[in-house]
């Protein structure tokens, strides 16, 4: 019963330095985590060489281990892969920085890039506009001067606050006390319609005068009568109807006195007047 008891003891005692025996000393265990939280990052990526020299020094603790469990060597060791490990994470995200600093100041040249680039297009979009518009501006100017000018061959031509005013006689465009205009008139509104159509559809208006032969309302009614016949001729010559306008003025605005033949006949007339401001 006493040797049961003793060989009992003995094999208790000797389980239990055989555990003492397999659990690793700290330094070795920290140097293991280390080494796995280094490998599990990014050092594989980033530092490969430091992460290799961790895993070196690393293997070299895991010998001595295995060789003498209760070295110092061991812990020795284990500290110096503990360190490299530590070493390697620590490289790993100053390059994981640096990479992320470089990538944002790229990001940023590159987006500056891309501004000044539009900035560019946007600058030379707009001066080309620019010209576009000045040519237009130049262009119009010219067709509205060479307008002008073949109005003024046509008939009598003046500046007024009103507008640009153009006269036609009203013995060439109408017989006596008629409104129907004559075949030569139309000869002579179509190049005025012509000249019209160059100065870029801006509003006119046709007003009818006569001179003071008969009453006021006879007068004004004829006149306007010869202003809507201008105006149909006109607007069958392909100007926009919306911007021609008729007036009848009939004996209220005389250029010329009544009393004289000549006279008479300067008021018998049609004018038309050619908006400056546009439409």
């Amino acid at each position: 019963m006493k040797l049961i008891k003793y060989l009992t003891l003995v094999a208790f005692v000797g389980l239990l330095i055989s555990c003492s025996a397999s659990v690793p000393p700290k330094e070795l265990s920290n140097a293991r985590q280390a080494y796995h939280q280094a490998s599990m990052g990014q050092a594989a990526k980033l530092v490969p060489a430091e992460l290799h020299k961790a895993k070196t020094a690393l293997d070299a603790a895991e010998q001595a281990y295995k060789d003498d469990p209760d070295s110092y060597k061991t812990k020795d060791l284990a500290y110096v892969a503990d360190r490299k490990s530590k070493m390697a994470e620590g490289l790993a995200q100053s390059a994981a920085e640096k990479a992320a600093t470089e990538k944002a100041n790229n990001d940023f040249q590159a987006a500056q890039t891309e501004i000044l680039k539009d900035t560019k297009e946007d600058l030379a979009a707009s001066e080309k506009d620019a010209m576009l518009k000045a040519e237009k501006l130049a262009s119009e100017k010219k067709a509205r001067l060479d307008a002008e000018a073949a109005l003024a061959k046509l008939a009598a031509v003046k500046e007024e606050e009103r507008g640009l005013v153009i006269t036609l006689s009203g013995s060439v465009l109408f017989a006596s006390d008629k409104s129907a205009l004559l075949p030569a008139a139309q000869e002579r509104l179509n190049q005025v319609a012509e000249a019209l159509l160059a100065t870029k559809e801006r509003r006119i208006t046709i007003e009818g005068h006569t001179d003071s032969q008969g009453s006021t309302s006879y007068n004004q009614q004829l006149s306007l009568k010869r202003a809507d016949a201008v105006r149909s001729y006109i607007i069958s010559r392909g100007y926009p109807s919306d911007l021609v306008y008729a007036l009848g003025i009939g004996e209220d605005r005389p250029i010329a006195d009544n009393n004289s033949v000549e006279g008479r006949a300067n008021n018998r007339r049609v004018e038309i007047i050619i908006n400056r401001t546009g439409k």
